[in-house]
């Protein structure tokens, strides 16, 4: 969609639209748009089969050519180097991603696998009320957002019922520290209206595959990191372009980030060579 159609959308004037997206973004609609295409492009690179021509395609280029120069002027690498070593050559965009690789326990893939049986999820549409929360690394900003959700929710009755889960909109592997967001969602089947500062969206019906976890944040973290690389790529699976789940079990202790009762769910589809 163009500047002038999302302007119309908004109901304001190309040139304010323009202006107040960048002050919420932090960048222009044309960096957003380029720098969320080839994101996407990264993640098909590291964990799916499919052609060059394929995932330019799919990430809206015109052709192969004009996503490899693209990709090479953004990342300072070739798309099919990338998807050799999975590393950014640009030191700017290295120096700015944080993955949290940190917070991974040492394990061995074998006690990994014990510790983290995946299983396969389909999960219902549902219509989610969501706080987004940009530079969300800074977890006080995530953790703020948690209360303002669970006390909205339980003013409106819905807490008892509804599914309390984050969802990790962008990559840490290839989106910049401080435009990671994270969104801070509840999905119920009563109808409710956002209070200010919150928005709604309808979350499709989609396949997951999923892990329980119990225990600190390296727990958590040390899960994600055998799902997506580990269990990933060894599967019959490629990561679907929406958003994972963190979902909370725990709804009562959710701002009680000494110890997590997660369910991790990873978007997913089957290969592209499986699906043709």
């Amino acid at each position: 969609m163009k500047l002038k159609e999302l302007a119309k959308v908004a109901c304001f004037s190309e040139f304010h639209f323009h202006r107040i997206f960048g002050a919420v973004a932090g960048e222009t609609l044309k960096s957003f748009a380029t720098r969320l295409r080839l994101e996407k492009a990264a993640r098909l690179l590291r964990f799916s089969n499919q052609s060059l021509t394929d995932i330019a395609l799919e990430c809206g280029f015109s052709s192969s050519a004009t996503f490899s120069r693209a990709f090479r002027s953004v990342y300072d690498t070739s798309p099919s180097q990338f998807r050799k070593t999975g590393e950014i050559k640009k030191r700017k965009i290295r120096k700015a991603i944080y993955t949290g690789q940190d917070y991974v326990l040492p394990m061995s893939a074998a006690e990994k696998k014990a510790a983290f049986p995946v299983r396969l999820i389909d999960l219902p549409e549902r219509h989610v009320a969501y706080i987004r929360v940009t530079d969300a690394f800074e977890m006080d900003r995530v953790l703020a957002a948690f209360k303002t959700m669970v006390a909205w929710a339980k003013s409106r009755e819905i807490f008892s019922r509804g599914m309390l889960f984050g969802m990790t909109v962008d990559d840490p592997d290839v989106t910049p520290k401080h435009l990671y967001r994270y969104e801070v969602c509840l999905a119920t089947e009563s109808p409710f209206e956002c209070a200010e500062g919150m928005s709604k969206l309808r979350l499709p019906a989609m396949r997951y595959a999923a892990t329980r976890v119990s225990g600190d944040i390296r727990k958590v973290a040390t899960a994600w990191d055998y799902m997506i690389r580990s269990w990933l790529i060894q599967s019959a699976f490629e990561p679907e372009h929406a958003p994972a789940l963190e979902v909370f079990m725990d709804k009562e202790n959710a701002t009680d980030w000494s110890h997590f009762e997660l369910e991790l769910c990873l978007p997913i589809r089957k290969l592209a060579a499986m699906r043709r």
